[in-house]
């Protein structure tokens, strides 16, 4: 059977505090749902990558990035039944957020929110078995210091029925 392919695209920011902790989401929908994934999503029409970044995080965690670098493009292949699809091409934009505010409110609650919160984890608390693979590229990258942006591609792929994230 010829795979059929679904392209999602996103925009995505690592927020690393002076705790040496990552900002992360409990994901509820897609490919990642169970799984701490990074806060960021789809673009809205006329959008700039730079307005869905600080959009997206802010609806997500409550936090609104103020300054940040984008570090690169990178894809993601992997199969998942979705609709009519067998696989998944997700291309992810990646940005570096290196200073941001709290604003103390509560996340926003709407049609299509797939975030249950947030949370700071450490780096070697995130894992194959409970991190999609947009967090296993930013722990590698607050690791190394260097952001590979050659496309990564997965012969199976679990979407976890049970979070990954009760355990914290």
């Amino acid at each position: 059977m010829k795979p059929i392919y679904h392209t999602a695209f996103g925009v995505y920011g690592i927020l690393y505090n002076d705790s040496n902790q990552l900002l992360v989401i409990k994901k509820t929908g897609g490919p990642y749902t169970n799984r701490y994934d990074l806060p960021g999503g789809s673009q809205e029409d006329g959008e700039l990558l730079e307005d869905t970044l600080v959009r997206e995080v802010a609806e997500e965690t409550s936090y609104y990035a103020t300054a940040f670098q984008q570090l690169g493009v990178k894809n993601f292949l992997y199969p998942w039944i979705y609709r009519q699809f067998t696989y998944n091409n997700h291309i992810a934009v990646f940005f570096r957020i290196t200073a941001y505010v709290s604003s103390f409110t509560p996340i926003l609650s709407f049609e299509g929110q797939d975030s249950l919160g947030y949370v700071w984890l450490s780096l070697d608390s995130l894992t194959e078995q409970n991190a999609s693979p947009l967090v296993l590229t930013a722990k590698e990258y607050l690791q190394t210091g260097l952001f590979s942006t050659v496309g990564v591609q997965f012969s199976q792929y679990e979407v976890l029925k049970i979070p990954a994230f009760l355990d914290y």
